[in-house]
């Protein structure tokens, strides 16, 4: 991670080969979509997702969008039903996410889906996104490039003010031209509007010809990773243990004796890195009780510990 200057960009060949080479390498890149600017990384490089997550100071492990250049790479990834189809044939390129199940062994990060079966995939309408993840040649996951809770960024001088000095590059292209999110459909069973956004709702019913189901119950997620009890393994956890007791498992952090450790080292960034994967290891184990031990409550340790509370939830 580049914490000097700033690396700005031209959005021509050179500049796309370089911010390409930055996402190999595990960095992250800026760069211009038509509807906001997204701070990407390698979907497929656990440690340069966390990296994301420590530089906007996101607060919990949500799902992430993945870009990609083509619905060609899409099916590489995930599996496409009907709907997805038609609403891509429609949408894509443009600001439409789709979230579609997995395919198994696709690789992506376990971060990028918060540990899920499905993916959010889009496909940008943007000559320099699509330039850059063709340079790529892979899935990029790529948030709003802005720090959590702040307004999202329109420009590069946008992203240069809230993240300068805490990601490597930025592709200055201008303005992005829609300016709002995408919208985000879930065609995983019936079609739903999990969030609106770019594209205009009416449009995406008329395409479908029925309208879209939209979450009405607060107790009901309208994104993934919202109840209470997601991203819970099979055993029952407990928090903040300083050792494991008799029939439990240790999860630890830091030097402690542990059959799986998140950071021997104490490293945050490499904690949630690790996480989602030592999460479906402990099942893997058939560990029926799971002790954790405790994890400092702050920069990424806040979203470690919101995802930990949820899998300790009461289920």
């Amino acid at each position: 991670m580049n914490n000097e200057q700033l690396l700005m960009l031209r959005p021509d060949v050179a500049g796309l080969e370089k911010a390409a080479a930055i996402l190999a390498e595990g960095g992250l890149v800026s760069f211009p979509t038509e509807t906001v600017y997204g701070l990407g990384a390698d979907a497929c490089n656990d440690t340069a997702v966390a990296e994301i997550y420590k530089a906007k100071g996101r607060p919990s492990f949500n799902p992430l969008i993945v870009h990609l250049a083509d619905v060609e790479a899409v099916t590489d990834f995930c599996k496409m039903n009907d709907t997805a189809h038609q609403l891509a044939a429609a949408f894509w390129p443009g600001a439409l996410t789709l979230v579609l199940h997995l395919t198994e062994g696709a690789g992506v990060s376990k971060l990028v889906t918060a540990g899920l079966d499905t993916l959010a995939v889009r496909v940008p309408d943007h000559p320099v996104a699509h330039g850059l993840l063709t340079a790529f040649g892979g899935p990029v996951a790529a948030p709003s490039a802005n720090p959590s809770g702040r307004v999202s960024p329109t420009t590069a001088a946008h992203v240069a003010a809230g993240l300068g000095g805490k990601i490597d590059a930025v592709v200055d292209a201008g303005e992005c031209h829609v300016g709002v999110e995408s919208s985000i459909v879930s065609c995983v069973g019936e079609p739903a509007l999990l969030r609106a956004g770019g594209i205009p709702v009416e449009a995406l019913e008329a395409c479908l010809g029925q309208p879209l189901a939209v979450p009405q119950d607060p107790d009901v997620p309208a994104a993934p990773g919202q109840l209470a009890s997601h991203y819970a393994p099979q055993g029952r956890v407990r928090l903040n243990a300083a050792s494991a007791e008799e029939g439990e498992v240790l999860l630890g952090f830091g030097p402690v004796e542990a059959a799986l450790n998140l950071s021997v080292a104490g490293d945050l960034t490499e904690a949630a890195a690790r996480l989602f994967a030592c999460l479906h290891a402990l099942d893997g184990m058939g560990a029926k009780r799971i002790a954790v031990s405790p994890i400092p409550d702050h920069g990424l340790g806040r979203a470690i510990n919101d995802r930990l509370k949820r899998a300790a939830a009461p289920r």
